[in-house]
């Protein structure tokens, strides 16, 4: 089970990392949106994974731990907010810009045009 979990937490930063690394501004909030769930799973995986354990206190004799679980929670709504704002901040480039390239440039082709 940990193996898979490790793989997921992987793929879900490699993804992220892939993303982040394009010159589009919609590719670049799915990243970070992509690497803010790897996070959440690491947090989670913190608290070590085990099943059948209660998250209440003397429901069973052996406990989860609710430190991660409450990190994850905040994290979660911190990545909505940080998403919705990378998402509003995209469109307002796009608005302002005419283009949605994440240096704010036009491509090489479109420059060509203008110029001839």
């Amino acid at each position: 089970m940990e193996l898979l979990y490790a793989s997921c937490v992987g793929l879900l930063v490699t993804c992220g990392v892939f993303l982040i690394l394009r010159a589009r501004t919609f590719p670049v909030v799915l990243g970070l949106t992509m690497l803010s769930y790897a996070v959440n799973l690491f947090l989670f995986s913190s608290g070590r994974l085990a099943l059948n354990k209660a998250a209440v206190l003397g429901y069973s004799n052996e406990y989860a731990d609710p430190l991660p679980q409450a990190l994850v929670l905040t994290a979660i709504v911190i990545g909505f907010a940080m998403t919705a704002f990378v998402v509003i901040l995209a469109i307002r480039g796009r608005a302002d810009l005419g283009n949605d390239h994440v240096n704010g440039q036009e491509t090489v082709k479109n420059n060509k045009k203008g110029k001839a």
